[in-house]
């Protein structure tokens, strides 16, 4: 299996590029998100590679970043969406997006991705909320609101630990720090005030 290209990058188009390996020409196809951050043709280049091969056909998808593979291969995990669905959804919104839709359970955000209608977004969101990494899921949907506050991350991966839910675990440590206002709580007392309140 070929998991990244490392070579020059010789053409470039929104859906796909062609990667120069020592005279070897490969085709890839890739998702908006990718083609954003890809260098100019002509430049080195390194691209991660999901090799899906089926009976009729072996396809090569690229992504610039691990986080894009990941979702690709989750989204493929699931009945009903293949190679095509998948790379269109992570065209139609970045991978951050679309781990926070399916996080807060956003079935009419998953709906709008092209081929994805309103019974595979709701499979998607019962398969996926608990594959996503617990810390990949928690800094999806609290990026912006708690402002990089290292105590209540760390209280909130702790409550998901002890089997909270990531949506209900923030929501926990949010109500707790709101109650204390200024005073400065530690991650133990967060936790403990969590599981008290």
């Amino acid at each position: 299996m070929i998991t990244f290209l490392d070579g020059t990058l010789d053409a470039k188009q929104p859906t796909s590029v062609v990667m120069n390996l020592n005279g070897v020409g490969y085709e890839v196809a890739i998702p908006l998100s990718s083609y954003d951050a890809l260098p100019l043709p002509g430049e080195g280049c390194r691209i991660l590679i999901h090799h899906h091969i089926r009976e009729d056909a072996e396809t090569l998808f690229g992504f610039m970043s691990e986080d894009e593979r990941e979702l690709f291969r989750l989204l493929l995990s699931i009945s009903g969406i293949g190679p095509k669905i998948a790379l269109s959804a992570l065209s139609g919104m970045s991978a951050h997006e679309l781990r926070v839709a399916i996080v807060e359970g956003d079935v009419k955000r998953l709906n709008s991705i092209s081929g994805v209608g309103k019974k595979t977004a709701e499979r998607v969101i019962i398969e996926l909320r608990d594959k996503i990494s617990a810390a990949a899921g928690f800094e999806a949907v609290n990026q912006v609101k708690q402002d990089g506050n290292q105590r209540l991350r760390d209280a909130t991966l702790a409550l998901m630990g002890l089997g909270y839910r990531q949506l209900d675990a923030a929501k926990m440590v949010e109500t707790v720090s709101k109650k204390a206002g200024s005073e400065e709580l530690s991650v133990e007392a967060l936790v403990k005030a969590a599981l008290s309140g």
